[in-house]
């Protein structure tokens, strides 16, 4: 355990260095845009669910404006975002629920965010950490899990497991902020495929690197 903890150690001072303040790249001005922009993310670029959300969020600001809509009007807004029939139903059901028990409001806290349709523990997670600013978990999407588990942080296979794990070996002050910087490490210098190994700032603290060679 005291390896793990120094190896813990040197990856945040080296992620610290190359991300000192990373920043989700959705696009987003209050909690709930955010919550929404989250959902539409699934399986879909940043980028695209940006196009989208931009005209999306001046006309419907809301959970109310989303219950206006009919079915088939919400699916043609988020259509280019991938599998929007379902998203669709998931962000009108979450809608409802927030007017019906929350005031309208997103819940700050993650056992209530995660009761909400279409929420799973990733989303609260950043929802949580971003819009509130409160570490109550560690978001843990495909980057965060392909880069930790390369890293040797975790053998888990599920994202429930991952986080667990990584809740237990990293301080709570830097949970959001650390899956925030692995996200972006993961999208662009540990890549799935072809990861640019040699400039990569973790090199020297990473199994995979230290197998590969």
């Amino acid at each position: 355990m005291e390896r793990i903890s120094e190896k813990v150690s040197g990856i945040i001072e080296k992620l610290r260095q190359h991300y000192p303040d990373p920043k989700l790249e959705l696009e987003y001005s209050n909690p709930f845009e955010l919550l929404i922009a989250v959902i539409l993310s699934a399986q879909c670029t940043d980028d695209r669910v940006n196009k989208v959300t931009k005209a999306l969020f001046r006309k419907f600001g809301k959970p109310g404006d989303f219950l206006k809509l009919s079915d088939q009007e919400l699916e043609e807004l988020i259509r280019p975002t991938g599998y929007y029939r379902q998203k669709a139903k998931n962000i009108k059901a979450c809608c409802e629920k927030l007017v019906a028990e929350y005031g309208g409001e997103v819940p700050a806290s993650i056992d209530d965010l995660v009761r909400l349709p279409g929420v799973g523990r990733k989303t609260a997670a950043m929802v949580i950490g971003n819009a509130f600013g409160i570490n109550e978990g560690i978001a843990v999407d495909t980057h965060v899990k392909r880069v930790v588990q390369r890293l040797g942080l975790t053998e888990s296979k599920t994202p429930e497991k991952i986080e667990r794990d990584l809740m237990e070996i990293i301080q709570r002050e830097h949970w959001t902020w650390f899956s925030n910087a692995v996200i972006l490490h993961g999208r662009y210098v540990c890549t799935a495929r072809n990861p640019k190994c040699e400039g990569c700032c973790l090199s020297d603290l990473c199994d995979y690197f230290a197998n590969k060679n």
